[in-house]
């Protein structure tokens, strides 16, 4: 029995999850916030094979780790300047954007719920109504609009399909895979 995945903390770069992947064709390294460093491991290659690697990408790895924690530490500075959220101004100014957005791109939805959520930013129900963090006010206007747009964009594309990002893209001005990522960076636990 061959072993799935399996943590190992390697000296100069931390602690690394190795998993096994159906899936991977390359072996694939990602750097996230909360998970820290995760490799993909497509068969073919050996754990030892995929460890060399990430050796090789220490100071890349380090590189983005950094980024990481600048972020983060800016996201912090900035939540402890802020004495905390207005609920209400935060909804007459996610409410008026939001407004706006479906007005100016011909989008209608049935009502809006502004609400503090642990996980998401923002949800969009079968129902036609939006779900917005009323967090969104701390987030950049770009990130904010990002947001905004892709729940108005799920009232016509329910999935994250290639439709659902074309779709998303004519109203980003086409870069909606990379303001995700962007958007990925902030945290909601924080």
């Amino acid at each position: 029995m061959s072993i799935k995945s399996f943590s190992k903390t390697i000296p100069g770069i931390g602690r690394v999850l190795f998993e096994r992947s159906k899936k991977a064709k390359h072996l694939n390294i990602t750097v996230k916030p909360i998970e820290g460093i995760r490799v993909a491991v497509p068969f073919g290659l050996s754990y030892q094979q995929a460890e060399d690697v990430v050796k090789s990408k220490r100071k890349w790895l380090e590189e983005q780790m950094l980024k990481i924690r600048a972020i983060q530490e800016e996201y912090k500075a900035r939540q402890q300047e802020k004495p905390g959220i207005d609920r209400k101004e935060a909804r007459v100014t996610i409410v008026k954007r939001l407004e706006e957005l479906a007005r100016r791109h011909n989008f209608s939805y049935k009502r809006v719920f502004i609400r503090s959520q642990k996980t998401k930013w923002g949800s969009c129900s079968g129902s036609q109504n939006i779900n917005l963090n009323v967090k969104l006010v701390e987030l950049p206007e770009e990130l904010m609009d990002y947001v905004i747009l892709h729940e108005l964009v799920h009232l016509k594309v329910k999935n994250h399909g290639p439709e659902f990002w074309a779709t998303l893209d004519q109203y980003v001005g086409g870069d909606a895979k990379k303001i995700n990522r962007e958007l990925k960076k902030y945290r909601l636990d924080v």
